[in-house]
């Protein structure tokens, strides 16, 4: 885990949430390469379903290397 010791809580927390997120992204690609997706989801679910998971997957990466701002720096 690329977790920093000193970073603040919550940039921590985002960059587990962002891992995680990131390894939902891999294993959806990983359905959608194999062909499985089909044996879960209908076509519209699953291109919902892979809009959400990029989309999350994104708003953790950006959250997690966003700079503290003022309040939050000590």
């Amino acid at each position: 885990m690329l977790v920093q010791p000193n970073a603040h809580p919550n940039r921590q927390l985002a960059q587990k949430w962002s891992e995680l997120a990131g390894r939902r992204r891999a294993h959806f690609i990983e359905l959608y390469e194999s062909g499985r997706w089909k044996h879960y989801y209908t076509e519209a679910e699953f291109v919902v379903r892979l809009r959400e998971v990029f989309h999350a997957a994104d708003e953790w990466e950006r959250l997690a290397s966003a700079q503290p701002d003022a309040r939050g720096a000590s």
